[in-house]
């Protein structure tokens, strides 16, 4: 039963863009544990989709924080408006309104900004039009954090990244038999992911379930780690060595429970002529070389056949023959499978006969807006081009293609990443969402101030499924930006840039800095970029244009939500809630 029932519009209009600003959420933050995944064709959109909305909804249920901080981000005081918590429910809608309304317009233009920055600067609009400048904390502890992270975070996760990378690209890509190298590092790669998501779920997806010491949260990391070293080594290893040495045609994914026994399978039955099943995608499909780029703009037409795609994967692989002199050259034995381009945005199909409130064409209508979203080409750009895309294919004409096999091993770790960086994702910034609801609706509910309120499983439940419809609807207009508009990606690159970025959120918890996930994924996809050993295979245009984004988010916000703020709180009556 409401105590402050002549506040029910407000907490209407908050519960209405609440919901607008976990939608948002969806579209704009979600993109980052999954674009690179999506760009590198590790993962299909609706793979993609069905992964993120069980990550994201499992962690803000399971381990999403039970209590929330009444006013976001400490930058204000509940002090302030105890004489009249009304006051703090209306600054609460007004923040909400603010950081809705602008992370709707920065996810239209294809901004990928920082949500946590976003309600920030909400709150602080809020704050100042409330009880003026002095009200808000604009120390380190506070405000100047903000201005920090924009270059903090993205360099320590581009170092990161490029350190993986170049780990990679020296160890296994320009090795002689990159496969065999890569059988080698997986297991290594699967420890110290799996170390390191688990720390991220220990110290910053878990908060309100997991409490553990910083040692037993390391011993808790290690044991994960060794236990999926071991499987990976005991049962996946055997599966890969079946399907991409042997192209084992016939082999089942769920034969992975099989193990060591795939290892004295009998040889692979030949493939009938047209049967692609097993085959390995070809993760450079529709990115030209540098040599082909200027084939195709000189007028030619130029087809790549087999034999020049093996020629050019041993060119590479030829730069280091002294270390390798123990591993016999191991030739692919079967073609990769070039994945078709789609089209934007359009149907499959038009809508059955008859006016558009009739059931069956309202139904059709309402499946297409869901779905539509998963039907995007979000690793091309040759059917979407725009100002920011520039020259996209010869930024993509600078990146060193590597053997599609190796790329093939980094797919899997790349899903592992995606999916630990989500589901943490789900538990910790799902409070971005209904942190200033959950306050709206303790006040409205109860009447009282609390600097720590309990949150409601039904709120933990809205604003979990309101970020999936965002992802599902919107998602892949971000995912197109920090995908392939930046610079090229490939599985081994993504895995590098995920873990670059988990590796810089797992340093900024320990040490108390809000770094965004949207900065340190941006930071480590330009890091890793770099690692190709010039600059201009970096999209500078898309970069400086997510800068701007970053910096102008919290202003903006901030402006929205204040001048509603004060227009509202001065107007006549507001104190009968009218």
């Amino acid at each position: 039963m409401s105590t402050l029932h002549q506040f029910d519009y407000i907490f209407a209009i908050g519960t209405i863009f609440a919901f607008l600003d976990a939608w948002n959420i969806g579209a704009n933050d979600v993109a980052n544990s999954f674009a690179t995944s999506v760009a590198s064709r590790s993962l299909s959109m609706k793979q993609a989709m069905g992964i993120a909305s069980v990550c994201e909804l499992s962690g803000a249920l399971l381990v999403g924080a039970r209590v929330t901080d009444t006013i976001r981000t400490k930058v204000i005081s509940t002090k302030l408006y105890e004489d009249d918590p009304s006051v703090l429910m209306l600054g609460m809608m007004c923040a909400i309104i603010g950081s809705a309304t602008y992370l709707t317009i920065a996810t239209k233009f294809s901004m990928p900004v920082s949500t946590t920055h976003s309600i920030m600067g909400g709150v602080i609009g809020v704050g100042i039009a409330a009880s003026g400048p002095s009200g808000i904390n604009w120390g380190f502890k506070g405000v100047s954090q903000v201005f920090a992270a924009w270059a903090i975070a993205p360099g320590i996760a581009g170092g990161f990244g490029a350190i993986i990378f170049l780990i990679t690209k020296y160890g296994v890509m320009r090795r002689n038999n990159p496969v065999y190298k890569a059988f080698v590092m997986v297991p290594v790669y699967f420890f110290v992911t799996s170390f390191l998501l688990t720390l991220l779920i220990c110290w910053k997806g878990g908060s309100a379930k997991i409490d553990l010491t910083d040692v037993q949260a390391a011993w808790v990391s290690v044991v994960v780690g060794v236990v999926v070293a071991i499987l990976v080594a005991t049962f996946f290893i055997p599966f890969l060595y079946r399907r991409i040495i042997k192209d084992d045609w016939e082999l089942k994914i769920w034969e992975i429970i099989k193990g060591p026994l795939l290892l004295r399978r009998p040889e692979p039955a030949t493939r009938p002529e047209g049967v692609t099943a097993g085959n390995i995608p070809d993760f450079y499909a529709g990115h030209l070389t540098a040599e082909e780029l200027e084939a195709k703009r000189a007028g030619e037409d130029h087809v790549v056949s087999q034999d020049v795609e093996k020629s050019a994967i041993h060119s590479v692989t030829a730069k280091a023959h002294s270390s390798d002199s123990d591993i016999a050259p191991v030739e692919s034995v079967h073609s990769v499978t070039p994945i078709p381009e789609r089209q934007l945005s359009i149907p499959k199909k038009q809508p059955p006969p008859g006016a558009w409130y009739t059931p069956a064409v309202a139904f059709w209508w309402v499946k297409h807006a869901f779905f539509h979203g998963v039907e995007q080409d979000v690793v091309t750009q040759k059917s979407h081009k725009d100002f920011l895309s520039g020259d996209i294919e010869k930024v993509h004409a600078t990146g060193e293609h590597y053997d599609n096999r190796a790329e093939y091993t980094y797919s899997f770790l790349q899903i592992m990443t995606a999916s630990t960086a989500s589901f943490a994702h789900g538990a910790n910034d799902i409070s971005n969402a209904i942190g200033p609801y959950t306050a709206i609706y303790f006040i409205w509910s109860t009447g009282d101030i609390s600097s720590k309120v309990p949150v409601p499983l039904w709120i933990l439940a809205f604003g979990g499924m309101s970020i999936i419809l965002g992802l599902w609807t919107y998602g892949y207009n971000i995912m197109r930006a920090l995908g392939n508009k930046i610079t090229l990606h490939s599985p081994s690159r993504g895995f590098s840039m995920e873990l670059g970025a988990a590796l810089t959120v797992i340093l900024a918890t320990k040490l108390a800095l809000p770094v965004s996930t949207t900065q340190c994924i941006t930071g480590a996809t330009v890091g890793v970029g770099l690692c190709n050993g010039t600059w201009r295979t970096i999209n500078w245009r898309m970069v400086a244009w997510i800068y701007m984004g970053w910096i102008i988010t919290l202003p903006v916000a901030g402006l929205i939500s204040g001048c509603l703020m004060g227009i509202i709180l001065n107007a006549p009556r507001w104190g009968n809630g009218v």
